[in-house]
Parts: C-alpha cells; structure tokens; sequence
C-alpha cells in the first residue's frame, strides 16, 4: 500500500504530468466504479498530506523567520555600536594628526589647555553613549548637542494610588532631561533597558516623601496630570538624587537665562551715543517704574509650577491675584510683558488642571459639592462660562450614571419611587450648588435652565420605558405620573418649576395610554352587550353584597342601596354593574393623569365609553317585547342615566375645576323617554 502510494507520488510530482491523459487511461484500464473510488481515495489521502506537510513547513519557515528577525536586531544594535565606536576612533585620529602637524608649541599648549573642558564635556558624552546603547528605542536622544550625562541608578517605581511595586527602572539624569527606562525581562546582548519616558527638567517638580514604613527612602515626581513615585536603594541614594536633581534644574535655568540675556540684540546707535549702562531711553525709564525685584515676583513662575504639581489651586489662584493687584495701574514694560508671558503660560496649564478636574472621566463620587473647589477657581479666574459648562456636563454624567445603576426588580411603581428619589434629590442639590457656586454670575442661569431640561427627557425617556412601553395598566401608570409630579413640585423651593416640563414630555404617552385604556373598556362592554340577559344579579352571599356596596360607596354612588334587595338580589343588570365600576375606576385613573393638554383627549373617552352603554340601553328597550323585561331595562336605564352619568360630571367638574358640557349634552339627549304609551300603561 505504501509503495502504491508512493508510486502515486512520484506520478503526479513527475514535471511532464498531464491530467488529462492520466484520467483518461485510468479510466480505460478500471473494472468499474469501485476501482475509481478507491483511486479518487488515494489521490484524496495524498492531498491531504501534502497539505498537512506544507502547513508544518510554513509554521518551521515562520518560527525561522521569527528568530532571524531577532538575530537581525541585535546585529542591528551591535553594528550601530560598532559605527559609534568607529566614529570616535576616526575622530581621536583626526585630533593626534591636528596635533602632530601643529608647529607652534605654545599655540599648541593653549588649544590643548582650552580644549580641556571639552574634552571633559566630550568624556560626559562618551559615556553618555555608552550607558544609552544598552537602551532601546532611544537613538534620538543624542541628537541633541551639548546634552551629557549627569547622574543614572537603579529605582524601583511604586503605583501612586495603593503603593503597590510597579516595575524596576533605570534613570538617566541627563543637563537638559530625566530619561526613565525600564527592565528587559529577557535581554540579549549589550540592550538592558527599554525606553519608557523622557521628560524636560523645566515640565515637573521633584518632591519628598516622608519616610513612613513601609514607605521609605521615595520621592515623587510630579508633572501634569501625572505623578510618578520612586524609591532608592538606601537614604544616601534618595539623598543624592534629590539634590543632584534640584541643582541640575537650577543650572538649566541660568544656562537658559544667560543664552536669552545674550540673544537680546543690542543698538549701535545707542552705543555711539553713551556707554554708559545708566543712560537710557524713555521705554526703559518707565521700565525702572515697575518693580519687578521684590522675591516673590521672581519665583512666582515656579511657585506656579510647584502649586500646579502639588494641586494647590487657590493658593495658584492667590499668587495670581497678588500679581494682578501689584501690577494694577502700573505701566506695560518689556520686562512686564515677559513676566505675564510666563504667568500666562502657567494660567493655561492650571485651566487645564482645573478642566480636568471636572471632566467626566474623573470620579463621580461625592455629589455636586465635589465640583465646588474647581469651579470656584474657575470662577476666579474669569472663566465662569466654561465653569459653567463643565459644571452641568458632569452632573449630567452623574445624573444618567445613577439612573443607569438603578436596578429595575420588583413592581413599576417600586421602581419609579426609586427612579423619583434618586433622580430629583440630585437636580435638587445640583441647583442649590449651582446656586452657591454661580451666585454672583447671573447670566449662568438660563444655561442652567436649559440643562435641566435635557436632563429631564432623559428622566422621562426612562420613566416611559418602564411605565408605558411596559404595557402597565393605566392605575399603575397613574400613580406612577402622580408620583414623579409630587417630587417635580418639590423643586418649587428653590424657585424652580419644572411642572410644565414634565407634563409636556409624559403628554404624547399618557394621550396613548387613555386612548388604549378606553379601546379595551369599550371592548369589553361591547361583548358583555352582547351576551346580555337583563336579569337581575344573585351575589349568593351577604359578604360580596356588603362588598359590592363599598364598591359603589368608594365610586361615589351613595344611593346604591335603593336597587338592592332581600336575599343577596341586586336590582341590576351584571352589565351596568360592571359597566359603573369600570368607568368610574377610568374617571379616577384619567383625573390623576390630567393636565390642560388633556382635556380635551380625556372628555371625548369618556364620552365614547358611556355612548357605548346608552346605545345599549336604548337598543334593547327598542327590541324588548316582554313588559317585564322592559320594566328592568326601564330601572337600569333610570340608575344609568339618573345616578351615574350625574355623580362622573360631577367627579369630573371638581376635578378638573371646569363643567363637562358634552357629558351633559349626551345625559340630556339620550333620556330614556322614547316608551310606548300602551306599554308603560301595561307595565303601571
């Protein structure tokens, strides 16, 4: 079988295959069906070892793939290392032949004694480029000319939150930069560290942290909107840092002072007029009458830069106001407008701070009062209206955040009582925040108007969703509007009526629940219509009489006991019984929903539901032949027209405050007066 298959093999690998003509001849020389099904077979276990076999090679070709481009990087970085060092070599060359020819001997003496402190700052670099080839991803740095090396060591970073261990790093404090590296896991070759940060000595603060076990020998880094906490080996180590890194940022701002005060271009004519450094123009004179000397004038940029760090923004906020009342009325100085160039700056960046303190991203916890420290220095600082508007963003966030978390379990009406609390309990302490905060800037309050509108359809649209998309009966539906507008008017203590709002959002849903609702009451009565007998009701027991009658009691029929009898017997049909009880509990639901865009919506259900039982009544006094049926037609027509119809206007006028002139239009109109004559004379 095997040297079948490997025959097959080699027959189909062969360069002059032709398929065609092996098909052809194999089918000549099979016996039947069977003998090609047993080739096709064999061809199909070939194909899939050949397949299987090119996915081991594929997989073997990429693994070697995988591990040349490895070896290809480190050969990388090690001819990179190689040029460098090739390229010093050249130019130590070129400095021993530049010596060699030179023939003056004390020339020669004075280039080498003033090349000695560039050889010192060529050795810093040297080995400056030495400790950055074993880090990767960092071969730019050297790009910078003058940058050298001024103090590296081992730190161990720790999470400024839970002062947990994070990573082991390598810092290289360099004249101009802090470069942050941290540890290969698997390093190969002369790379140790992977490049993780570089950060310009000028951009954060360095700061102590007070030895408290187990944190011991730290410090922290702070720059905007980050801080980095590092621990040195021992109090000698954190010590050296701490003071090499403070006199580094002092050096590059004299470095930085001195390259501004020689790259201000100086006026030849002035020079030919005096040179004397006291005669000066009138600009420089009015300079003289703005002291900038005072300390605290000097250091306010990276007093700024320290209470920015540190997140003291009113005492940023303080030292701002300080200057602003010193340089008031003063003249505008070149001197002066540098200062507030850099005071600007750091505006900026505290605005930035301030911004994101009242982001969304930040934590939501601790209500409205939680915003009252970055808005009040907004305030401060002129920007009331962005303060305003990153206010009522990040309440909104708070608000839809706590809406969202509400879990929906047990009843509608649970729900909507906790949905209630939690919703207007916290539009209320956002207005009287808003109110503390934004006291005095008036032109903030319709904006704040406007949000509580958003943030009201965002209440309904999940009040809808549960009460109405729900399919909830419209009781519960009406205790749940009555509810949410007894906690709307709440508001009204502050001076805030949000009533009108409510109504007109909950309008277009309650006008779809009344219309449903009263489609299925007529449904209902129709086919209790239609199978009615006109006999009187049995309720077998005194207990459901006494219930029946508490019934009409509590739907105002205070005369319900003229049409009861001996024995438990009603003097009414089961269908206007019903009827009563169903389109008073309508009357009562609709009058919790009502509101003047209703009135109209709700006046013409009612008076479809009643039509439907008056046309009943009328119908069957028309058709009724027996006189004794037509006599209880008579009585119910009588309790119909003459108990209920007048207690649902009343109902109605007290409480919607206006008279029901349809309803007693159709009470008037559809008297049950059109008997026979003869027959009210049989019936006597």
């Amino acid at each position: 079988m095997a040297d079948t298959g490997n025959r097959l093999r080699k027959l189909l690998e062969s360069p002059n295959f032709d398929p065609q003509s092996y098909v052809k001849q194999l089918s000549q020389q099979s016996d039947g069906d069977r003998d090609l099904q047993e080739h096709r077979q064999k061809i199909q276990t070939l194909a899939d070892e050949t397949a299987q076999n090119l996915k081991k090679n594929v997989y073997k070709n990429y693994r070697q793939f995988i591990e040349t481009a490895k070896e290809i990087s480190y050969l990388e970085s090690e001819m990179y290392q190689l040029s460098h060092i090739l390229t010093e070599q050249k130019s130590i060359m070129e400095s021993i032949t530049q010596s060699l020819l030179s023939t003056d001997k004390d020339q020669a003496a004075k280039e080498m004694l003033a090349a000695f402190p560039k050889d010192t700052e060529e050795v810093k670099q040297r080995t400056l480029t030495t400790l950055l080839e074993k880090v990767e991803g960092c071969k730019n740095i050297m790009e910078t000319p003058g940058r050298y090396l001024v103090y590296n060591g081992d730190l161990l970073e720790y999470d400024a939150d839970n002062m947990s261990q994070i990573q082991k790093v390598h810092a290289f404090l360099m004249n101009d930069c802090l470069l942050i590296a941290t540890w290969l896991p698997n390093r190969r070759g002369a790379v140790k560290y992977k490049y993780n940060a570089l950060y310009d000595l000028q951009s954060f603060a360095v700061v102590n942290v007070k030895d408290n076990p187990p944190m011991k020998d730290m410090f922290k880094i702070l720059m905007f909107p980050e801080i980095r906490i590092f621990k040195a080996e021992n109090s000698k180590i954190k010590k050296e840092w701490l003071e090499i890194l403070e006199e580094t940022k002092k050096n590059k701002v004299a470095k930085d002072k001195n390259i501004k005060e020689e790259e201000v271009p100086t006026s030849p004519v002035r020079q030919e007029v005096s040179s004397n450094p006291f005669d000066e123009d009138e600009p420089l004179g009015s300079e003289e009458l703005v002291d900038l000397s005072p300390e605290w004038i000097q250091e306010l940029p990276e007093d700024l830069d320290v209470c920015i760090a540190q997140r003291d923004f009113e005492g940023a906020v303080d030292l701002l106001d300080k200057l602003n009342e010193y340089l008031k009325e003063q003249p505008v100085s070149p001197r002066v407008k540098e200062l507030r160039r850099k005071v600007d700056e750091r505006v900026r960046q505290l605005t930035e701070v301030l911004v994101f303190e009242l982001s969304p991203d930040r934590s939501l916890r601790g209500g409205p009062k939680a915003t009252r420290r970055a808005v009040s220095q907004l305030v401060r600082l002129g920007q009331s209206t962005k303060a305003c508007e990153l206010f009522l963003k990040n309440r909104a966030v708070a608000v839809h955040t706590a809406v969202r978390q509400l879990r929906i379990e047990g009843a509608t009406l649970l729900y909507i009582q906790k949905l209630c609390n939690i919703f207007f309990t916290s539009l209320l302490e956002t207005a009287r925040e808003f109110e503390t905060d934004f006291a005095g800037n008036t032109g903030c309050y319709s904006a704040f108007v406007v949000w509580s509108r958003s943030v009201m359809k965002m209440f309904v649209d999940a009040f809808s969703k549960q009460v109405f998309d729900s399919k909830e009966s419209l009781s519960t539906a009406a205790e749940c509007v009555k509810f949410a507008g007894e906690h709307c008017m709440q508001l009204s203590e502050i001076g805030l009526d949000l009533t009108f709002i409510l109504q007109s959002l909950l309008v277009k849903d309650i006008r779809a629940a009344l219309q449903s609702q009263k489609d299925i009451i007529i449904e209902a009565t129709r086919h209790r219509n239609s199978e009615e007998m006109w006999r009187r009701m049995n309720l077998m027991t005194p207990e459901a009489l006494a219930k029946l009658k508490d019934e009409m009691r509590s739907c105002g029929i205070s005369s319900f006991d003229q049409y009861t009898g001996e024995d438990c017997w009603v003097n009414l049909s089961y269908t206007i019984v019903a009827f009563t009880k169903q389109m008073m509990a309508f009357l009562e639901e609709g009058l919790k929903l009502y509101f003047p865009e209703l009135h109209m919506v709700f006046l013409e259900s009612l008076r479809e539901i009643i039509l439907v039982a008056v046309q009943h009544v009328d119908y069957s006094l028309r058709c009724e032949q027996e006189a004794e049926k037509k006599a209880f037609i008579l009585q119910n027509a009588s309790f119909l027209h003459e108990t209920v119809l007048p207690v649902v206007e009343m109902r109605f006028e007290e409480g919607v405050g206006k008279p029901a002139k349809q309803l007693q239009d159709l009470r008037k109109s559809s008297r049950p007066v059109r008997v026979n004559p003869e027959s009210t004379m049989s019936l006597v």
